[in-house]
């Protein structure tokens, strides 16, 4: 039976402000890609996601960000490779803590918005980010887009590299993720998303923004926590994975 795991990304706000839905996504997911406090989160909005993570049953992912708070983490940064693998590593240890306390530990880490576009072609951030994955926990599994600089060298490195898809993202003709600000970045139509998360997940092709026909073969499916109605489209989502025979579970 094929398989594939659902992740999103939570613990996006901080303070009084909160932009996902946590529990109710936890209630769908398998894995949850935690936000450290680069592009959002803090410590208590941390503590209480791994709590009802743990609860669940839900893996927890640590995602990692250029430190961009006010950007939400999309904004292209040139950080220094020692730097940021030492600021990928920060960011593992902080989830970690709170992980171990609601009696589970971090899973693997995917890396969040810009920083996750520049590792699928530039070697030298990819390799600080695997740099500081290893840094922290030199078993940890990498999420991240297929054929990426990022999963080479995690691969390299000794680490699990682990391909994932978009559901909810346009693609281009050679199985990158359409930048954010051109028109239909953002796939909206939940019966399109429903349909191309079961392509994905059976043969693992989805088709581009231009028309073609794309293989992009993965082992998680990716469905953002920021977009509205996101836990009714992710339940629509698991439920027909599920009546179409695909086994919806967690990675690791």
């Amino acid at each position: 039976m094929t398989s594939i795991d659902l992740n999103a990304d939570l613990g996006e706000g901080f303070g009084r402000w909160r932009l996902t839905d946590d529990e109710g996504l936890l209630s769908v997911v398998t894995s949850a890609n935690v936000a450290c406090g680069f592009h959002a989160g803090d410590a208590a909005t941390m503590r209480r996601v791994c709590a009802l993570a743990a609860e669940r049953g839900v893996r927890i992912g640590a995602q990692v960000s250029y430190r961009d708070l006010a950007g939400f983490g999309r904004r292209a940064m040139d950080v220094p490779a020692a730097e940021l693998s030492a600021e990928i590593a920060y960011q593992i240890g902080a989830l970690e803590v709170f992980a171990r306390a609601a009696g589970t530990r971090v899973a693997y880490v995917k890396p969040h918005g810009a920083l996750y576009n520049r590792v699928v072609h530039d070697a030298e951030q990819a390799a600080a980010v695997v740099d500081g994955v290893r840094l922290a926990d030199a078993t940890l599994p990498v999420l991240g887009l297929p054929g990426s600089r990022l999963l080479d060298l995690a691969r390299r490195a000794g680490l699990p590299a682990v391909p994932e898809a978009f559901a909810d993202r346009a693609y281009t003709d050679e199985g990158t993720l359409v930048p954010r600000g051109q028109d239909g970045a953002v796939v909206t139509d939940p019966a399109v998303v429903v349909e191309r998360s079961l392509g994905l997940a059976r043969s693992g092709t989805v088709t581009s923004l231009s028309g073609a026909r794309v293989e992009v073969r993965a082992r998680s499916l990716c469905l953002h926590g920021d977009t509205p109605g996101a836990v009714e489209l992710a339940r629509l989502v698991r439920d027909r994975l599920r009546e179409a025979g695909v086994r919806v579970e967690a990675f690791v």
